[in-house]
């Protein structure tokens, strides 16, 4: 079909849509994040190439697991969403009994150095659980049990077994997640508010009763902050609105912890400087816009909460590893979407984008009519 101006508009389309937009984002980020790792890491006793190595490798898998779920049929899997809960829970169980322990934490399973983070997965799959049993529950969503106390049963098994590792900050995360998709599944807010206090008070006792967590708590609460957070917001003083220039920051020479994972924002912003550091928020930002316009083809509720939770697990986890290395949230280990080191994150990633390209390309097939209000459940 032609437009006035002779170009091919359903082209113009495909090359604009949200998904793309979100998938150029996610490069843009990622070429970034390669770049400031291999200066992070230059000083490194392993060598400048080592990790640069290891997060090219991962950037590769990611592509291609990226690709083989963009043309897995979403609605066949969904026949076998309690299977890949159970999946999950089992391997979120398993890693508390023979896990690979790092500084008091067991997060891993593994083999030599290879090493893969069950959490990260198990984050997705929740979010395909509970949108199928959301959209199949959508017209008893407003009661207590079927549209609060189960679905909510489902969040806590997760977040439960992670909090266990311990990994406080995967287990928040988690639990934001659910109950964002609760909310917007029609939740009541009658339910969802006293639910909110009571996990609230459960992390607390978790807190309290873990003498790490708690020290975190109260040094980001006092003026005496931390050594890894004033050396993080010492690089981004030291950076200013221009920067020290690539491979030019110091705070990496063994001055920041986990400069290459956790706290590489703080390379970012030492280096490149404040134009750079806004440009990865607006990046994210766009992301989320463009996840958001995705949504409004959504063909029915169980589509719309799986996107949903994707574009959700990103720019939350963003928004905690961004306030954490600004002082915003206490000291927590989270990476940075596309950014930083890590292969487990990044496969989750290359998941959640080949999850927006593969409903880029099957909802056009059924999409709601012009005008309709609702979404209506497709049973499969």
């Amino acid at each position: 079909m032609k437009n006035e101006f002779g170009g091919n508009s359903s082209a113009a389309r495909t090359l604009l849509n949200p998904a793309t937009t979100i998938i150029l984002c996610a490069l843009g980020l990622t070429v970034l994040g390669l770049t400031i790792l291999f200066s992070a890491s230059a000083w490194f006793k392993k060598g400048p190439y080592f990790y640069l190595n290891k997060q090219l490798i991962g950037v590769v898998l990611a592509g291609l697991l990226c690709f083989v779920v963009s043309r897995i049929n979403l609605d066949y899997l969904r026949r076998y969403a309690w299977w890949i809960a159970g999946i999950c829970l089992v391997l979120l169980a398993l890693v508390l009994v023979v896990g690979i322990q790092v500084n008091g934490s067991r997060r891993w399973l593994g083999y030599g150095s290879v090493r893969l983070q069950v959490s990260e997965f198990a984050k997705l799959g929740m979010v395909f659980c509970l949108a199928h049993y959301l959209a199949l529950n959508q017209t008893r969503i407003g009661e207590f049990r079927r549209g609060f106390l189960y679905p909510l049963g489902i969040v806590g098994a997760f977040a439960g077994l992670t909090l266990r590792e311990p990994d406080f900050g995967v287990a928040a995360l988690m639990v934001a997640v659910g109950l964002v998709l609760l909310f917007l599944a029609g939740a009541k807010w009658r339910y969802i508010a006293p639910g909110v206090l009571v996990i609230g008070g459960v992390f607390a006792v978790a807190v309290i009763q873990n003498p790490n967590r708690l020290r975190r708590m109260t040094e980001f609460l006092s003026e005496d902050k931390s050594y890894q957070l004033r050396q993080g917001l010492a690089a981004f003083a030291a950076g200013g609105i221009n920067g020290a220039g690539l491979g030019q920051g110091r705070q990496q020479l063994s001055y920041l912890p986990e400069a290459h994972t956790d706290y590489i924002f703080s390379v970012v912003g030492e280096e490149l400087g404040l134009v750079y550091t806004l440009g990865v928020v607006m990046l994210f930002t766009v992301v989320l816009v463009a996840g958001l316009v995705h949504l409004r083809r959504a063909p029915n509720l169980f589509h719309f909460l799986l996107v949903l939770g994707c574009v959700v697990l990103i720019c939350v986890q963003a928004i905690i590893n961004l306030g954490v290395v600004t002082a915003i949230f206490p000291t927590k280990g989270m990476s940075l979407p596309f950014i930083s080191a890590g292969l487990s994150n990044l496969l989750l990633m290359g998941m959640l984008l080949g999850i927006m390209l593969n409903t880029q390309r099957t909802w056009g097939r059924a999409a709601l009519p012009r005008g309709a209000g609702a979404m209506r459940e497709v049973l499969v």
